[in-house]
């Protein structure tokens, strides 16, 4: 099977927008569902809200693919799987080694969801001593001196970098010397890098974040239309309290 360092996806070559390239794997995993619910085939408008974007975006995004569905009947689910793998390099073996296995990279060496998308974790590195040997997800932990060899002997392109964030830099500057061009960095730090390498950060804090902004102005929404009503419920109030003569009917009348 081939391996990550002798081919490469052809996204770039093929002038897909990095907007659309991001959407792909949204696509993919819409279908992959309905394709193990056996549904053969599906409209732009479903596929669309199965994957959080509207329906013009999918058919715009899906011309760059060259697959333009057939009226009446939609999109082609087995195709469309085949089509967004093999645009995204997912048809092929890619090996990745993780980098710092505590918490966060026990829980990424234990993710089942890699092999089923096209990747195989080729090794688990740490720093610590005590860590070398130790069984994590079925694969004993090998120490960061062996890092270059490992990548070598491996063909390894892509690392996972979940170092605390002093580690980081040092870690990544080692990856990009042995030959690494993809990094995939959980570390909270900014990681610098030379062209020709991609790095995709996640940054768990700065999500939850931006999630507690979201939680705060839906907030002030709610306490301004909380606001709003209480002027009007007095006034309702106080034209109750006007009565005319007989107790119900106002005491000015419409003509």
């Amino acid at each position: 099977m081939a391996t990550g360092r002798t081919h490469r996806p052809a996204t770039r070559s093929r002038g897909i927008p990095e907007a659309t390239v991001a959407r792909l794997p949204l696509y993919l995993r819409a279908l992959t569902a309905l394709s193990e619910r056996s549904v053969p085939t599906v409209s732009s408008e479903e596929l669309a809200a199965a994957a959080g974007v509207n329906s013009a975006k999918l058919r715009k995004d899906f011309s760059y693919l060259g697959s333009y569905g057939t009226r009446g009947v939609g999109y082609d689910v087995e195709y469309l799987v085949y089509q967004i793998s093999r645009e995204l390099g997912l048809t092929q073996d890619w090996p990745v080694v993780i980098v710092g296995i505590g918490n966060l990279g026990a829980a990424l060496a234990n993710y089942g969801g890699f092999a089923s998308r096209g990747f195989r974790v080729a090794a688990l590195i740490d720093a610590d001593p005590a860590m070398a040997g130790k069984p994590v997800a079925g694969m004993p932990v090998q120490h960061t001196d062996d890092l270059e060899k490992i990548i070598d002997e491996n063909g390894v392109s892509i690392g996972v970098i979940a170092t605390p964030a002093g580690a980081a830099q040092q870690v990544c500057d080692r990856l990009v010397a042995a030959g690494v061009t993809s990094i995939l960095n959980f570390a909270p730090t900014v990681l610098s890098v030379p062209d020709g390498v991609d790095v995709r950060k996640v940054d768990l804090s700065i999500e939850l974040q931006i999630l507690a902004f979201h939680e705060q102005r839906k907030a002030g929404e709610e306490s301004e239309a909380a606001g709003a009503a209480a002027p009007a419920a007095r006034t309702a109030a106080e034209q109750g309290d006007r009565k005319g003569p007989d107790g119900d009917v106002p005491a000015v009348m419409p003509a």
